[in-house]
């Protein structure tokens, strides 16, 4: 089954031109997975920005959605993104921080199920609006604090964390299922590392992919 009803019609003219330069220096950085590029191409990110943004959907640059939030850098998605699903498809993934919505249908195009979390009531509204009006049918939103996870579902094979912290919250660890993967950024903010975690059994293995900046991961909902 498709992960949506209908493919978004791609951006026209000059946006197009910026999406395939953008989609060449993704892979010039080092994003090798066809899955995960292809569906960079196909999911239209001026669909998640203010009309005043729109024509820098194609940059390769992080931009503001209110809320003093921002969505993520198109590379970074890219990264987080083959660093959790490894080439495979993935049944069931939770995402914590939903934002503008746009990780979201990355992920919604190569996973089974896509469960995300978002502390801002107005941002979550947004999120599933639009991904409602894109036709996408295998996410369910929830409007919690992402510190928490959202056990009624767990586990996951795949975590993938917006948003960063100081250590992984042990909410997110416990709903990991056993060969599952945890994306998330780690350490102080201005200087995280970006970390995979593996679950083997009841023990987890780390490795570092790089530096990154992202917003704090904060408790409780707004």
């Amino acid at each position: 089954m498709t992960p949506r009803a209908q493919a978004p019609r791609p951006p026209a003219g000059a946006l197009a031109t910026a999406r395939t330069r953008l989609l060449d220096e993704i892979r010039a950085a080092g994003v090798q997975d066809a899955a995960v590029l292809a569906a960079l191409a196909r999911v239209p990110r001026e669909k998640f920005l203010d009309d005043a943004l729109k024509n820098r959907a194609y940059e390769n640059n992080a931009l503001p959605i209110g809320h003093a939030q921002t969505i993520s850098q198109p590379v970074v998605v890219a990264f987080m993104t083959q660093a959790l699903t490894q080439g495979r498809r993935l049944e069931r993934v939770l995402e914590v921080g939903t934002g503008s919505g746009y990780q979201t249908a990355v992920l919604a195009e190569l996973v089974d199920t896509v469960f995300t979390v978002e502390r801002i009531k107005p941002l979550s509204e947004v999120a599933r609006t639009r991904l409602a009006a894109l036709g996408y049918r295998n996410v369910h939103f929830g409007y919690a604090d992402g510190m928490n996870g959202w056990l009624p579902y767990a586990p996951y094979k795949g975590i993938l964390v917006t948003a960063g912290a100081e250590r992984v919250p042990p909410a997110l660890l416990e709903q990991l299922a056993p060969g599952g993967r945890l994306v998330m950024p780690v350490g102080p903010q201005g200087r995280q590392s970006l970390k995979l975690v593996e679950r083997r059994g009841s023990s987890f293995r780390e490795q570092d992919l790089g530096w990154v900046s992202f917003v704090p991961l904060l408790s409780g909902k707004v």
